[in-house]
């Protein structure tokens, strides 16, 4: 069987994806280092699919709901969400909102805000990355205002059709028409990372493996 792009990216790491971008001279690509996922075992790998929304004192429960199910609905299988929410107040994932992805062949979702309902999530194994946790949801408070543009999180711009993979060393944005040959480069360092492992392991001197393979 083929893998798939993402089911190749998802056996990377984070750090050797920011390797083969920043020898490329494309280091803009961390998102903020207080962006942490709820289950450090898991690694989120995928393109994106975005929405941007803000909060919204006074809003009525019933719309601010309305406009969250709606992007429910249009959040595509196969894609890692990534929400801009501009709140530091905000769960913008929960219980029955990672279960409604998760059932819609969603691998993951990204957010600068927070989540709850948290140990229902890593029960399910949802990937969730996020900021903080608070009990605090979005009804009555904040509200979705578009999907599918353009977003920024910390200083790093993300549109729809990049791809980003996130693990416990922090999550990265890889521009998509560049993801196939970012993959491809990523694999061979890691078989040239083995060698050296394997090198290291028997012995070898360190420098004399640099060298020998120009990885370390």
């Amino acid at each position: 069987m083929t893998h798939s792009l993402s089911d190749r990216l998802a056996q990377c790491y984070s750090g050797s994806v920011y390797d083969a971008l920043r020898e490329r001279g494309i280091d803009n690509t961390v998102l903020p280092r207080d962006i942490r996922p709820i289950d450090d075992t898991q690694i989120l790998a995928g393109p994106v699919f975005t929405i941007k929304g803000s909060p919204k004192p006074g809003i009525s429960a019933d719309d601010s709901l309305l406009a969250w199910t709606s992007f429910l609905s249009a959040a595509p299988e196969g894609h890692v969400i990534v929400s801009d929410g501009g709140t530091d107040e905000i769960a913008l994932m929960g219980e029955l909102s990672a279960e409604t992805l998760q059932a819609r062949g969603v691998r993951g979702y990204v957010t600068n805000g927070g989540c709850r309902d948290c140990d229902f999530i890593r029960k399910i194994g949802f990937p969730v990355f996020h900021r903080f946790y608070t009990a605090r949801d979005v009804v009555g408070a904040w509200s979705v205002d578009e999907h599918d543009v353009s977003v920024t999180l910390g200083s790093v711009e993300i549109r729809s059709g990049d791809y980003l993979i996130a693990d416990i060393d922090g999550a990265i944005v890889i521009p998509g028409g560049i993801v196939e040959e970012i993959v491809s480069e990523v694999e061979e360092v890691m078989n040239t990372e083995n060698k050296v492992r394997t090198a290291i392991r028997n012995g070898t001197d360190p420098k004399e493996a640099y060298l020998t393979y120009g990885r370390f």
